[in-house]
């Protein structure tokens, strides 16, 4: 009896092994996220409607380092960006987040109220915003909410397989939950304190991964950049639009100043040795 396999055999064997090798490859495959850079403030709100894809898209187009957006809970426990409690500000609707369904959200226009070249936007869901995402740049995610909310995000986060790039900005509860689904759920401390010596010390105890300095920026800035990036922990700065402030905040070792006028910021990007993520999906 012959030892060969069939050609159909061998087909199948090679097919096996194909699928194999570009699996292992898929799973060998390095990511490199930026080191230090912009950060698009709710994406590319200076000129876009904030914390909408279109925001999104103009802000990877640019090459933006990380990109920030706010998450909280519908009235029937969808997950959406928005920054305020209510809808008011930025649709033409009224009322709270809270009290709406994602389908009647889904009816309001988030767009129009920044231009009419943007009317009929929709307010996004958390998944729809992950879904236009590069793998390559930080996605820093602001829980607007307590310790459900950071289950909720952390599991889903998991699930789309961001857990390498996307930290979660929160509260002492949020980060509570958060943890309860992942231990090795990135995050940056938002318990701001006095925003001084207290806060790194609090940052450094919570074994978080990111801080966000903000406010007047003092000498000891750069103590507390040295003292955070000894234990592996990045540093956010909000906010500025100045390219002398971005200066400063550079040679201090601030690490991603959040912008609202990312594309602005990015024209000076050479100026401090970066360059525009080239994005990878």
């Amino acid at each position: 009896m012959s030892c060969i396999p069939p050609l159909s055999g061998i087909k199948t064997i090679l097919a096996i092994a194909w699928l194999l090798s570009t699996t292992c490859g898929l799973h060998a495959q390095v990511i490199e996220l930026p080191q230090r850079g912009f950060c698009a403030h709710r994406g590319a709100m200076a000129t876009h409607p904030e914390n909408t894809l279109p925001a999104f898209l103009e802000a990877i187009r640019v090459g933006a380092h990380m990109i920030e957006f706010d998450v909280l809970f519908t009235k029937d426990s969808a997950l959406v960006l928005m920054h305020d409690a209510g809808v008011d500000r930025t649709t033409n609707g009224s009322g709270a987040v809270a009290d709406l369904t994602l389908a009647e959200l889904k009816q309001l226009d988030a767009g129009s109220w920044k231009d009419a070249a943007f009317a009929g936007t929709q307010i996004p869901t958390l998944e729809e915003a992950l879904e236009v995402m590069p793998r390559n740049i930080w996605l820093n995610i602001h829980l607007r909410g307590g310790k459900e909310l950071g289950k909720r995000v952390a599991r889903l986060l998991e699930a789309k397989g961001r857990a390498h790039q996307a930290f979660l900005a929160v509260q002492e509860a949020a980060r509570i939950g958060a943890r309860t689904e992942s231990e090795s759920v990135l995050v940056c401390n938002m318990e701001r304190q006095t925003g001084g010596a207290d806060y790194v010390a609090a940052t450094i105890a919570m074994d978080a991964d990111f801080i966000q300095l903000r406010g007047a920026i003092r000498p000891d800035f750069r103590d507390y950049a040295r003292v955070l990036h000894e234990k592996g922990i990045r540093v956010n700065y909000f906010g500025t639009d100045d390219p002398a402030v971005f200066r400063v905040l550079f040679a201090q070792g601030i690490d991603f100043p959040l912008v609202n006028d990312i594309a602005a910021a990015q024209k000076t990007a050479a100026d401090f040795g970066l360059q525009p993520v080239q994005p990878v999906y």
